[in-house]
């Protein structure tokens, strides 16, 4: 069960940020639930390893946009802990796929063509789900195991920085709004990128270059999308 430890602090600076900053987090309900399901021969994805790696890829000092998503897709060997993205080798999934040509259509090109999102991560991007876990092939069946609380601490501590981008997509994304310090930091919104509602509004939101004339702005490195 050592291969739990991990999961009862965020990794990188995030814990530390969030212990100096006052914001308390408890990390012990999700981390029960999947030891339960570990101990029943249950699979969950992503992989223990895996969970964080929207923080450990994308300090607390160093994020600057933040896109939140759902929960992580529900089949073995495909989550790889950042929103929308799929580890390498996977197909691109339908709603990154609308992301791209989003991308294409407002700023003429791609630069990056791989599901596998952690060029985003790298530059400043935190890609987190609202469920960082789900069990093998049940959507949606961990947003009741405390990882909410997660996401609406790593708002509240980044609050606490200034000039930061929300991309809020769909109905879910959009409900934590009420949490963003919008003085300090701009968020745009826009219907989910799935094929279900991409044609609703979110294609022609142009969401890419207004995140990086925002960013330019404010004497920030823009994203290289």
């Amino acid at each position: 069960m050592n291969k739990f430890n991990d999961l009862l602090k965020l990794p990188s600076d995030w814990h530390k940020t969030l212990k100096e900053g006052g914001v308390g987090i408890d990390l012990s309900e999700p981390t029960a639930e999947l030891v339960k399901l570990f101990k029943n021969k249950k699979n969950f994805y992503p992989k223990v390893n895996d969970i964080y790696n929207a923080f450990k890829l994308c300090s607390f000092k160093d994020t600057k946009v933040v896109i939140l998503g759902q929960d992580p897709y529900h089949q073995e060997g495909v989550a790889n802990g950042l929103a929308f993205s799929v580890k390498k080798g996977n197909k691109i999934p339908p709603s990154l796929r609308n992301i791209y040509k989003e991308i294409y259509s407002d700023l003429g090109s791609v630069t990056h063509h791989s599901g596998d999102l952690s060029c985003w991560a790298s530059q400043g991007v935190l890609l987190i789900n609202f469920s960082l876990t789900v069990e093998d092939s049940k959507p949606g069946s961990h947003f009741s195991i405390g990882w909410s609380n997660v996401v609406e601490s790593v708002i509240e501590i980044l609050n606490k920085k200034h000039n930061l981008v929300y991309l809020l997509w769909g109905a879910n994304s959009i409900s934590k709004r009420h949490l963003i310090n919008e003085k300090r930091h701009a968020v745009f919104t826009a219907p989910h990128p799935s094929p279900l509602s991409a044609y609703r509004g979110f294609f022609g939101c142009r969401h890419f270059s207004k995140t990086n004339s925002f960013l330019l702005k404010n004497k920030i490195s823009p994203i290289d999308w």
